[in-house]
């Protein structure tokens, strides 16, 4: 099987760590140019840039705060430098991953909390992914970052499955969109997964790291390279009749 991606652009929102980063040399070990967008932490995105280079490809990283829109046209121009300078006016593939985490119950959660998680994990994805639809090659891919936690609830994350669930719900109204331009759009919705992105969970309640292994059919929290390898499979050509689709990574969690 072929899982080809050289003359391929990506774009990996929240591309520096976690999800993003193993998704972003998934990428690259399958031949892909990266760019990768962070908000902070500029050294771990250099980090990510120069390990996605080691693997032969071309990689940029782009400071994005991805929340909201207010900087999204700013963005957008910025990619479109990136994308000239390598020669191309289209890219790719757009993986939607970038996102942010409030652990509260339902009690505690605060109009601001759930008003970030919006702004990070839905709104700034969905018109991110409005202003890139000119820029994006026909025949491109398109894969949003959703999580199990929108199909299994689990108490401390019930400010962000629920925009989670959204998100998978819009990934199948941009499958019907796209389609006719031979553009793919799924979701991989991740389990638990022992990453920096559920460090704190793990922190707060010690038992939750046991509590997801016994539960999933394999026995075992996931990691984030569990997710990458997936989505640079969806990818491919051999995943161009994969569309609208939520794909479970959480090692039959729950069945």
């Amino acid at each position: 099987m072929s899982t080809d991606l050289r003359n391929k652009i990506a774009l990996v929102t929240g591309g520096n760590r976690n999800n993003g980063r193993a998704i972003a040399l998934a990428l690259a070990e399958r031949g892909a140019d990266v760019v990768i967008t962070y908000r902070e932490r500029q050294h771990e995105a250099d980090q990510t840039v120069r390990e996605l280079a080691a693997k032969g490809v071309r990689a940029q990283a782009i400071q994005v705060d991805l929340t909201g829109t207010a900087q999204l046209d700013d963005f957008v121009e910025n990619l479109k430098g990136v994308l000239a300078g390598w020669d191309r006016s289209t890219f790719d593939i757009l993986v939607n991953n970038a996102g942010i985490l409030r652990l509260k119950t339902f009690e505690a959660v605060t109009e601001e909390d759930l008003d970030a998680i919006y702004q990070v994990n839905y709104k700034s994805l969905f018109f991110l992914t409005q202003r890139l639809m000119a820029d994006l090659a026909d025949g491109g891919r398109i894969i949003n970052i959703g999580s199990g936690t929108a199909r299994i609830a689990f108490g401390p994350l019930v400010s962000y499955g629920p925009l989670k669930a959204a998100l998978q719900s819009l990934t199948v109204y941009l499958a019907s969109f796209l389609g006719k331009r031979g553009i793919t759009v799924n979701a991989v919705a991740p389990g638990g997964l022992d990453n920096e992105f559920n460090a704190d969970l793990f922190e707060r309640m010690p038992q939750a790291r046991g509590y997801i292994a016994s539960n999933t059919a394999v026995g075992r929290v996931g990691t984030s390279n569990d997710v990458g390898g997936i989505v640079a499979f969806l990818c491919t050509e051999e995943a161009s009749f994969i569309s609208g689709a939520v794909i479970p990574v959480d090692g039959g969690y729950h069945l």
